[in-house]
């Protein structure tokens, strides 16, 4: 139910009609968008994929019963998770001053609230995906049941996560409960679960609301635990909660036409339509491209309320321009 980074055809980028404006005024953002420019990002990303795994691997052992922390293990360690949400969580926190150490135990959470909410999404009662980033699902692997009751375990676990390893020295108490708050709205009934809800049963005029929920919320919860972290003010949280929605969605709506385009290349045979609501299916990849050009442009837009903290809020920039324009692969 989060965003994604789908493997990208090293030649596709999307049209060079495409293009934004940035206001005479903000002289401040144009800086800093150039910056994104030469900001190394996969340096960046990588550096923290590999922290993040470290303590995913330390938060997730293997106990009684096993085949449950197995079944857990499988989908938060698998590989080829590009970790997109810690990742925004911590350069968040940075943004705003903040030590990555307090960062990490939220971040941790997350993935694994990520999790949970992907082998979900992937049963047949769900989604119906017996395959996820190339390697089977984890109901294919360990059953429908084990599943479940994976994903169930991961949830909990989250929170717990957060609660006991959280520098006390660098986070008050009251942030905290914010944070878990935060995710639990973002999981719960009026967030990511509404999305999957309205994915399965709604008509196609739900795509909009599908979207944010299912993938916008996981961004946006990301960004703002962040930034809830370091302390934030209420107006810098709201920023990072649009900002955050946006790219959700854009991730997504960029992996739409991804998808599309290399099914586009392959013969009727191999085709598979998937299940769910995307601007691509409902509307045509014509106007999945508006929404895209739209959702950057927004996020950029947010992130104008910045600037006073100056390279800080590179690393932000750049996650919107590579979730369009997918320079590298991780």
């Amino acid at each position: 139910m989060a965003f994604s980074v789908v493997s990208t055809p090293a030649h596709f980028h999307l049209p060079k009609k495409i293009t934004f404006r940035i206001r005479c005024c903000a002289a401040s953002s144009v800086s800093s968008r150039s910056k994104s420019t030469w900001f190394d990002l996969k340096t960046y990303w990588t550096t923290l994929i590999a922290d993040i795994n470290s303590k995913l691997n330390e938060a997730v052992p293997v106990r009684y019963p096993e085949l449950i922390y197995e079944s857990m293990r499988y989908s938060v360690l698998a590989d080829g998770a590009k970790r997109a949400s810690p990742v925004m969580c911590v350069a968040a926190c940075e943004l705003f001053g903040g030590d990555r150490l307090a960062a990490f135990p939220t971040a941790c959470a997350l993935e694994m609230v990520h999790a949970a909410s992907l082998i979900h999404d992937d049963l047949p009662c769900m989604d119906d995906d017996p395959s996820r980033r190339g390697q089977p699902s984890n109901h294919t692997i360990y059953g429908e049941d084990m599943a479940i009751l994976a994903g169930d375990a991961l949830f909990p676990l989250g929170f717990q996560h957060i609660v006991s390893n959280t520098p006390s020295n660098l986070v008050p108490e009251a942030r905290l409960l914010r944070v878990i708050t935060e995710i639990a709205r973002t999981v719960g009934s009026t967030g990511m679960a509404a999305g999957q809800f309205l994915d399965l049963e709604g008509g196609p005029n739900a795509v909009e609301f599908v979207q944010e929920k299912k993938f916008g919320e996981m961004g946006e919860c990301s960004a703002v635990c962040g930034g809830l972290l370091a302390g934030a003010e209420d107006e810098e949280v709201d920023r990072l909660r649009r900002y955050g929605r946006a790219v959700g969605v854009l991730y997504q709506v960029v992996d739409d036409i991804l998808e599309e385009k290399k099914k586009n290349g392959k013969d009727e045979n191999e085709k598979k339509e998937k299940k769910g609501k995307s601007y691509v299916k409902v509307y045509g990849v014509e106007k999945a491209l508006e929404v895209a050009e739209r959702l950057r442009a927004q996020a950029k837009l947010e992130l104008d309320g910045f600037e006073k903290y100056g390279d800080g809020v590179v690393p932000l920039h750049s996650f919107v321009d590579y979730a369009v324009d997918r320079s590298f692969t991780l």
